[in-house]
């Protein structure tokens, strides 16, 4: 293991990461078949819920892995207040984000400051409250709306492109504040929420319903734009972007915000699960 994360610093993040982005768009029938079989074996992927559950049916593997899914796929939570899961995947951690830091595993923690690059926007969140998931080669790799809220502005970082995997997450110091990432502020009910899609090694691309694709280009400077104003207001459990290849998406909660229930690092999740501590409401016909 100490290898594999030694390995982490001495590989060309871009590099790789650029020769992934052109194997993932590549139209090319065997090519693309054989990397999507291969992953829907390796990873056991579930296209019975995907729009397309015909694997030869995706022009490229890129489009394979940003697959839509079938209508009521995942349904969202009835309950009031109730904070909706943006993405498919496993709890990385979740909590109280104490005097502006972030736990990110053992030992290592890192600030909001950091994270979103600004210190000022920091200051929301300083008794406030952390999400972060990571989402494997299996899972559904669009993100989704976690509350009703109005785009703001994104910041796109730069970074390195560590792997968000467990094992690097464990071992490399402040990991989630030093990747590339785009950070995307949104003003709610209960005040500002940020969301911030973490890039990764071998992450080929972000992209956001608002402005396309993101990443790439790599950021070679902090890439600020203000969205405020333009009437951008997103619905809980609306689309929000999507990750073309695995990554992890931290979000952000004010005080105000509903309280998370109790998350288990490695608990899987998934979109529009209720992660808040707050109760469903029953429905017509079903038992209170």
């Amino acid at each position: 293991m100490r290898a594999a994360v030694a390995v982490q610093y001495l590989l060309p993040h871009r590099l790789l990461s650029r020769l992934v982005l052109w194997g993932a768009r590549c139209r090319w029938r065997p090519w693309k078949d054989f990397l999507i079989r291969r992953v829907v074996a390796a990873y056991d992927v579930d296209l019975g819920e995907a729009a397309l559950s015909d694997p030869r049916a995706y022009p490229n593997f890129a489009a394979f892995f940003t697959r839509a899914l079938k209508p009521g796929a995942r349904p969202l939570p009835s309950a009031q207040g109730a904070i909706a899961c943006p993405a498919d995947g496993r709890i990385s951690q979740a909590g109280a984000i104490v005097d502006g830091r972030i736990f990110q595993a053992k030992g290592h923690q890192f600030s909001a400051a950091e994270l979103l690059g600004d210190a000022a926007a920091a200051t929301a969140y300083a008794a406030g409250r952390f999400l972060t998931v990571y989402l494997s080669p299996r899972d559904y790799h669009r993100v989704h709306m976690p509350l009703d809220g109005e785009l703001l502005s994104t910041v796109h970082i730069p970074g390195r492109l560590f792997s968000v995997a467990p094992f690097a997450v464990a071992a490399v110091p402040r990991l989630f504040a030093r990747n590339e990432r785009l950070v995307c502020h949104f003003r709610g009910a209960h005040g500002p929420f940020a969301v911030v899609m973490v890039g990764a090694m071998l992450v080929s691309g972000i992209e956001t319903v608002w402005g396309g694709v993101e990443v790439p280009p790599y950021a070679s400077r902090t890439r600020a734009r203000d969205w405020s104003g333009r009437g951008l207001h997103l619905a809980r459990g609306d689309e929000l972007g999507r990750f073309n290849m695995g990554s992890t998406v931290i979000v952000l909660l004010p005080a105000d915000a509903p309280m998370l229930a109790p998350l288990a690092p490695e608990q899987p999740v998934r979109v529009g699960q209720n992660l808040a501590n707050v109760t469903e409401v029953a429905k017509p016909g079903q038992d209170s």
